[in-house]
């Protein structure tokens, strides 16, 4: 007995490192699975590939029915830009919308079909519940940027003979974007029986993200103003330090006016990687606080 001690001590311990790793990964699964059944989503992602296809199939329309050579260097030009800006377009808000309807509903959605109850019943801690959860969202964003990302991909490939690099690094920083989206309407989630609110939030999330360099011009230009405006410009202002600026990570001004093989400007990739991470763990914290202190 005291020879196979150690052994089965072992074990268990190598048996409970693979429950901790494993538990989690097959809720991330489970999720994925249950995310890319939904209705909605499936809806958001056909409908932005239908925009992605349409304004490729328009542009090439209106390419054949140009006669001047002359103007037709031009209008190329022209056309080649508009589905650039099209497309980004697309798959900028359409992945916005399909990354908070999902986290918003992945949780909630368990909680009013009781499945949660069966799943803390077993032996899963709340913090795995949350990563698998929190896992498996993400990997739902990924395959609809892989999807949309893609079509783009191969349209820009076919039509300038040249693979659009620069496209993949836009994809990447897009991904990132998400990221802190879906960690901040995730952790909103959590506090909520309902996808409704999440989804609110998440959608206030997004469009205060991408405006938070003019709360910067609003406080800038109220600092002299009325008392009024200046509380007003205070409010801007402490708005634009907490809020994460999601427009940092977009690359659509390079992709459409820029060649679509332009190495993209380094230097601010990794600092966007962290910038990223840092407020994604923060949206995770929140959550992981919150889903703790929820009686269930």
């Amino acid at each position: 007995m005291t020879a196979d001690s150690p052994a089965m001590t072992a074990r268990a311990k190598n048996s409970g490192a693979a429950q901790l790793v494993m538990g989690p990964w097959t809720i991330a699964v489970f999720t994925w699975r249950e995310s890319i059944r939904k209705k909605t989503m499936v809806g958001f992602l056909i409908l932005s590939l239908l925009v992605i296809f349409g304004a490729t199939v328009m542009t090439s329309m209106m390419q054949q029915d140009t006669v001047s050579s002359a103007a037709a260097g031009g209008t190329l030009e022209t056309q080649t830009k508009l589905i650039k800006d099209i497309c980004v377009s697309a798959i900028s808000i359409f992945g916005a919308l399909i990354t908070i309807f999902v986290s918003a509903s992945v949780v909630p959605s368990e909680i009013e079909n009781k499945v949660i109850y069966t799943v803390l019943s077993k032996p899963v801690r709340r913090i795995q519940y949350l990563i698998g959860k929190f896992t498996g969202v993400q990997l739902t964003i990924l395959l609809n940027l892989v999807l949309m990302g893609g079509l783009f991909f191969l349209a820009l490939w076919a039509r300038e003979g040249v693979p659009p690099t620069l496209l993949l690094w836009a994809l990447m920083l897009m991904f990132f974007e998400f990221l802190i989206l879906s960690a901040f309407t995730f952790a909103v989630s959590c506090t909520s029986s309902s996808s409704v609110l999440p989804t609110i939030a998440g959608l206030f999330i997004y469009i205060t993200g991408n405006l938070t360099e003019y709360l910067n011009d609003v406080a800038v230009r109220a600092a002299n103003g009325t008392a009024t405006e200046q509380l007003i410009g205070q409010v801007a202002k402490v708005l634009h330090n907490i809020l994460p600026n999601l427009q940092n990570f977009s690359l659509k001004n390079e992709i459409v006016q820029g060649m679509i093989n332009d190495p993209p400007p380094f230097e601010i990739i990794p600092n966007l990687i962290v910038y990223s991470l840092i407020f994604s763990a923060i949206g995770f914290c929140l959550s992981y606080v919150i889903f703790l202190r929820k009686e269930l």
